[in-house]
């Protein structure tokens, strides 16, 4: 039996991650987000996948718009600080060690970091049983 491909991730034993190259804007981001893949594909496009990245924020870098995807989504603020919501109406600032779990089609952001943040996301399709 062959297990399709979208639905695995690489075997990766224990490993030093470099967090000095390698990074990336994510597409649709502004500069000053940057993503590291650190395991797995996501396939926006025809719904399949998953992946397991940091993304980063440098010192006051901000998105604008909040997000919605088709796919779960666990983020775990790793360090320094994230400010969720709009700047104009309310927005709660939320420290290391927080956790949020999100179900596909819920919106939320916008997003900022104060200090500057690093995040470790977790997004999957769920597959059909």
């Amino acid at each position: 039996m062959t297990t399709p491909l979208y639905t695995l991730k690489e075997h990766r034993e224990f490993h030093r991650v470099d967090m000095a190259g390698g990074w990336h804007v994510p597409p649709g981001y502004p500069s000053g987000i940057e993503q590291k893949i650190l395991a797995g594909r996501l396939d926006e496009v025809n719904g399949k996948g998953n992946r397991t990245r940091l993304l980063r924020f440098l010192p006051k870098a901000r998105t604008e718009m909040p997000f919605v995807h088709d796919y779960w989504e666990e983020v775990y603020l790793l360090e320094g600080d994230l400010v969720v919501g709009d700047p104009l109406t309310q927005t709660t600032s939320f420290p290391a060690h927080t956790y949020a779990c999100r179900p596909p089609g819920v919106l939320h952001g916008p997003f900022m970091s104060e200090t500057g943040c690093l995040l470790l996301e977790i997004h999957y399709y769920e597959t059909p049983s």
